[in-house]
């Protein structure tokens, strides 16, 4: 006999299923709460918005954290090394700068 009390069911619409996309993200917490902003960056755009808002507590900031270590050991196992832009977790192209003309 299977004991499903610990069995959660999670359901993924097709909305969140299809994702987001964010080559940025902007982590500020309090004592009681982790706020991590999603935000999409494009080249030579000033402005930009947050896509999406994941708010935790510090207990689940911390299990995220493990299982991100995790994940990335087991990706760099197969694929290789992850380089490091060394650009403070700004995306790999300049802000700003001439727009493009047709």
């Amino acid at each position: 006999m299977v004991d499903n009390k610990n069995q959660i069911n999670i359901e993924l619409s097709e909305e969140i299923a299809e994702g987001i996309y964010s080559n940025l993200a902007i982590i500020t917490h309090s004592h009681s709460e982790f706020v991590i902003d999603f935000v999409k960056l494009m080249p030579g755009v000033q402005k930009a918005k947050v896509k999406s808002r994941i708010i935790l507590t510090p207990e689940h900031a911390k299990r995220l954290h493990k299982a991100l270590v995790d994940n990335l050991k087991k990706y760099e196992s197969v694929h290789g090394l992850i380089k490091d832009s060394g650009n403070d977790g700004m995306p790999p192209f300049p802000m700003g700068g001439p727009t493009a003309q047709a």
